[in-house]
């Protein structure tokens, strides 16, 4: 850490006030987490206030907006964004996020209800008067921004993806890490992937962040390592990043498609999901048709009677010594979420243990698309009777196309004998064309 210089100050609530309300206060520099106070942590803050008792003090960033610094001063809150925030929802400055709290004042022999518009004059002069203790603090962002991971290391203290949103706000990868997960976080916790504690903690950030970046690797990462070199690493073409959130966003489709009662199985553990959602990625790059509605039945099928024959390896396996014979697979993938869980070895093993489950259901689509030349001319000339599949229009060589029998889309062949003549009105509504 660099050189930082401190100047300590008395605030009172009413600067504060004042500040945002001239919105010269920011409450969410890049570097700041989420909230995560509860209800009554912010009732105990605001009684503290109201009783006159202290509370720590909140650290400050200041600046100047515009170029050259010639702009007015704005604050950025490095530490104590929760207890601002606390009080400016008492205040009823935060639209719809009021509170009251249940506290003795003064003499009061029994504790009363009270929120801002209760208070007696001479409460609400206390809260406003209230002077808090204030470090400003000068330096580098950089700086700043470690300074804000090691206040916050006790306490609630930072989870990693914290830390690294904390480092890395500014990382084009992160961002879009951010807005896709928070664009599924309705997903993660309504299948039960994710509680919305760990959605306040960031932990749908880390998630698809672990997602995203396999899929640039195109292998399984190790969690340790990987997350903070790909973030740290620069700027990713928006080409790319595009593309790999469109892979993301097409597992995720599948996987809400053929898996609907994901809820219902160990899945949802953390590990469990990374490991599907990596398979299905691999399976659906290698060319699986994964929308035939029997074999997706199979499949969701398949993963009850996989999680429930784990649960029931593990329950044996602690009151048993030695494996069952037939419970080998099980227990290997169970050693793999036990010990090193997001290791790359132990992510590699668990996703070939579900491929030798699942990867034989699903058939893949010719590698060969279209139909060749030389394959058109020996349909054409093989055909007695050159008309149309659908409508019967009598075809010559100037205006015959040639499809699928059955659709390439759902692994037809691209061959003769899954061919059929088709007038050019006809193949195009019929889609899934040659």
């Amino acid at each position: 850490m660099g050189k930082l210089t401190y100047n300590l100050s008395e605030k009172t609530i009413q600067d504060f006030v004042h500040y945002y309300k001239n919105k010269q206060l920011n409450l969410n520099p890049g570097f700041q987490r989420q909230s995560v106070w509860r209800l009554s942590d912010r009732r105990k803050l605001i009684d503290s206030i109201l009783q006159g008792f202290p509370i720590p003090s909140i650290f400050l960033f200041q600046r100047s907006e515009g170029e050259g610094g010639a702009g007015r001063l704005i604050y950025d809150v490095v530490d104590g964004k929760q207890r601002l925030e606390s009080i400016f929802m008492f205040l009823g400055l935060i639209r719809g996020k009021k509170f009251s709290l249940r506290t003795k004042l003064d003499e009061e022999e029994q504790p009363r209800d009270y929120d801002w518009l209760r208070l007696k004059p001479k409460h609400e002069a206390r809260v406003m008067g209230y002077k808090l203790q204030i470090v400003e603090v000068s330096g580098d962002l950089a700086d700043i921004e470690l300074l804000f991971i090691r206040i916050n290391s006790t306490g609630k203290s930072l989870t990693g993806q914290e830390k690294r949103h904390a480092r890395y706000y500014n990382s084009p990868f992160l961002k879009q890490a951010a807005k896709l997960a928070d664009r599924h976080k309705t997903y993660f916790t309504g299948m039960g992937i994710l509680s919305q504690y760990q959605i306040d903690r960031m932990k749908h950030i880390e998630l698809v962040s672990e997602l995203l970046a396999s899929i640039r690797k195109e292998e399984p990462i190790n969690k340790k390592t990987a997350l903070n070199s790909v973030m740290s690493g620069g700027i990713d073409r928006v080409n790319s990043l595009n593309k790999w959130t469109n892979e993301f966003e097409k597992v995720i489709r599948i996987l809400k498609q053929i898996f609907p009662r994901i809820k219902e199985t160990r899945f949802t553990h953390i590990p469990d999901f990374y490991s599907l959602f990596f398979l299905f990625w691999k399976l659906d790059k290698s060319g699986c048709v994964l929308t035939d509605k029997q074999r997706n039945r199979q499949a969701q099928d398949l993963l009850i009677w996989f999680s429930f024959g784990l649960n029931y390896a593990s329950e044996n396996s602690k009151k048993r010594s030695g494996a069952l014979s037939d419970q080998g697979l099980f227990l290997e993938y169970l050693h793999t979420v036990r010990g090193n869980t997001d290791s790359f070895d132990s992510r590699k093993r668990r996703i070939e243990i579900l491929n030798e489950i699942f990867g034989g259901l699903f058939e893949k689509r010719d590698k060969q698309r279209r139909f060749t030349k030389q394959q058109r001319e020996l349909i054409w000339h093989s055909q007695e009777v050159k008309r149309c599949a659908i409508c019967n229009k009598t075809l010559t060589w100037d205006n015959f196309t040639i499809d699928h029998i059955r659709p390439w889309s759902k692994a037809g062949p691209t061959t003769i004998d899954n061919a059929q003549l088709l007038c050019s009105s006809c193949n195009s509504r019929k889609g899934n064309r040659t």
